[in-house]
């Protein structure tokens, strides 16, 4: 993975047709997107329960490009080996997940893959100076995690204005996931933000039969993404 702070659509694959994970993740990639992202929840940490490093492994051969999964998990150092080997490019394990953060983004580097830090839409940002030499990329939440199809939390734009004022020089992505749409991507993107998830965004509308809608989808939030950026 090349650094680059351009715009990064990558849709959530838990809006996706479950029963065609390995057809979904092709036809996204297809229609333009940059990163899949994949939502593992555990019904303990978050209120749902999703994928494991199983599903991760089965749909790997089916992306071509970045596989970015987030552990929405506690305890979750006992799972980084797993998913690692599961084909993970960025894996993101939450602030909150446990009392050792800075011990469970050595152990995800260790694996040569990229560490990504998760934010509750709760969490501030005093703990990251201490985080940020750790770090590949930092995943502000916009919505409270769990469930796909939430509203966007409109106090999160501001957090990102300081996340990326903080970050500096730093080669350090800055990940949205929650509410994403053409109309709350100019927020966070003018903000600093440079990677974008959304699920019901980008696959509504479209199927494995139909997927033009998913391109649609991608490049409108695209779009708006980067107009903002240029004003």
């Amino acid at each position: 993975m090349t650094f680059s702070r351009a715009i990064k659509i990558a849709p959530s694959i838990l809006s996706a047709d479950f029963a065609n994970f390995g057809a979904e993740c092709e036809a996204i990639e297809a229609q333009g997107c940059d990163w899949v992202h994949v939502d593992v929840m555990d019904g303990h940490f978050v209120p749902n329960l999703t994928f494991g490093p199983a599903t991760c492994a089965a749909i790997r051969k089916h992306i071509k490009g970045v596989m970015d999964v987030h552990l929405m998990i506690a305890p979750v150092d006992p799972y980084i080996d797993a998913f690692a080997q599961a084909g993970a490019d960025v894996l993101t394990a939450h602030l909150e997940a446990g009392p050792h953060i800075h011990r469970t983004l050595q152990a995800i580097r260790a694996h040569g893959i990229k560490a990504g830090l998760a934010l509750n839409p709760a969490t501030g940002l005093d703990s990251l100076p201490y985080l940020l030499d750790m770090v590949d990329l930092v995943c502000v939440m916009t919505v409270n995690p769990g469930f796909g199809g939430q509203k966007f939390i409109h106090s999160q734009v501001d957090k990102v204005r300081a996340l990326r004022a903080m970050i500096g020089d730093r080669p350090i992505h800055i990940e949205i996931d929650g509410g994403v749409t053409p109309e709350t991507a100019p927020l966070v993107a003018a903000a600093g933000a440079d990677v974008l998830v959304a699920g019901s965004g980008v696959f509504k509308g479209g199927s494995v039969a139909n997927p033009a809608p998913y391109g649609a989808n991608i490049q409108a939030i695209r779009a708006a993404a980067e107009a903002a950026r240029q004003v």
